[in-house]
């Protein structure tokens, strides 16, 4: 039991206490390494799992399959690195060009909200569609109820990057491209880089690029 005669222990548990969560969103609001992220290579799980869209009809993810292939960006309403700050203009911002660069090759483009803990507050589906609207989205945008696409996937942040071949089959995961980074020598695109694997066959590197963003927020 804890006593008042003990106060270097109670001050080191105080820290503890607020040191720990501190820096558990710090870490899981920036990167997230995910061991459980689908291969690439391997069919794509959960294409006919029914969700609401924010023009209120109910779509899985096989209705965007084109005949080339599919993008699917799991994203949110509020994350800097999807909305952007005054130091990133956030990803977001490239969604509607990622779009048409996509629909003109026939490969197919949606949005994925999978913030489950979020979903009565700002990523409610109410948030979702003011958002799709003030932003201009010309993509579907979808709720994940429970996560459990994103379960599926293996997808642990917004944004995060799932590319889909005409076979329904992985090919590439990560980030959009390398702009967050400030260090960078050059940017990396990609997210265009697929959308030209997919129409044209232009080789990948076989490094995916990590997902950068905040942590998909589950129930």
């Amino acid at each position: 039991m804890l006593s008042l005669s003990k106060p270097n222990r109670i001050k080191q548990l105080l820290f503890v206490a607020i040191a720990l969560p501190t820096l558990a969103f710090a870490v899981s609001s920036f990167y997230v390494k995910n061991e459980k992220e689908l291969k690439i290579g391997k069919k794509v799980p959960a294409m006919d799992l029914k969700m609401t869209a924010t023009d209120g009809n109910l779509y899985s993810l096989s209705n965007f399959q084109g005949e080339k292939g599919m993008m699917v960006v799991f994203s949110c309403n509020t994350c800097p690195f999807v909305v952007g700050n005054d130091t990133f203009d956030g990803w977001e911002k490239q969604y509607n060009e990622l779009y048409k660069n996509a629909q003109a090759e026939g490969i197919g483009f949606v949005l994925v909200n999978s913030n489950a803990a979020k979903h009565e507050g700002d990523d409610s589906m109410d948030k979702m569609k003011a958002r799709a609207k003030a932003q201009g989205y010309e993509m579907s945008y979808l709720m994940d109820a429970n996560s459990a696409v994103a379960d599926a996937f293996g997808a642990k942040t917004t944004p995060h990057m799932f590319v889909v071949d005409a076979a329904g089959k992985l090919v590439t995961r990560g980030s959009i491209d390398n702009s967050w980074d400030n260090s960078r020598t050059g940017l990396e695109t990609y997210a265009l880089n697929a959308i030209a694997h997919l129409a044209n066959g232009t080789t990948l590197s076989e490094t995916t690029p990590a997902p950068r963003g905040c942590s998909i927020k589950r129930k």
